[in-house]
């Protein structure tokens, strides 16, 4: 299988690989020759609806580097966290259903940052953490410019707690443990990046 990389913006994917992989159909090709991306994440930040765009040239991985060096790289830790029932733990945030993350500090490593922010947003205790799952990439704005969010994902274990607390300061309104059988409820009104992570869950 070829590697790919996936950088999120809003509704839209972007993927830069060498071919499109068979299980996917719904998407566009973009003309390499033509690509610019500060074009490009203009018109795809105003998206409404999901959609998928593929790069494609063999020279994908400088292709991906050149775009990650035009900006700001903000690093990011985050966690599945599921508990003794199977249930994963979701938050609710600026209207969308999302996973727990945030920033990583000086000195600190990605998976004690991602444990530590995952328990602060959540107010919950992390039993234990897992595997690393991947990083992702996410672009959006801050001042004005254009900022790209590397996020690194771990598999964390939790023993359910009934009383979870949302840290409202960063805009989390609602804490939940959701079985895999309700997961549409998180699949409905969430980000295409939460949408391909959940594709890990069993």
């Amino acid at each position: 299988m070829a590697q790919i990389y996936k950088i999120y913006i809003n509704q839209a994917v972007l993927i830069i690989t060498e071919s499109v992989p068979k299980n996917i159909t719904d998407y566009q090709v973009l003309s390499l020759n033509d690509f610019n991306f500060p074009e490009f994440y203009d018109h795809a930040k105003l998206l409404e609806s999901p959609k998928i765009f593929f790069l494609l040239s063999p020279q994908f991985k400088p292709i991906f580097k050149s775009i990650k060096r035009s900006m700001i790289t903000i690093k990011a830790a985050g966690g599945i966290v599921k508990n003794e029932l199977n249930q994963c733990l979701f938050i609710f945030r600026i209207g969308k259903w999302d996973l727990p993350k945030g920033k990583i500090e000086k000195d600190e490593n990605s998976r004690v940052a991602a444990i530590r922010e995952v328990e602060e947003e959540c107010g919950i205790k992390i039993e234990s953490s897992g595997e690393k799952i991947c990083n992702t990439y996410h672009i959006y704005e801050m001042n004005g410019a254009r900022v790209i969010k590397k996020t690194a994902w771990y598999w964390m274990k939790s023993n359910k707690q009934e009383k979870l607390i949302p840290q409202l300061e960063e805009g989390i309104t609602d804490v939940r443990w959701i079985s895999k059988a309700d997961l549409s409820l998180v699949q409905e009104n969430t980000y295409p990046l939460i949408k391909d992570l959940l594709q890990v869950i069993d």
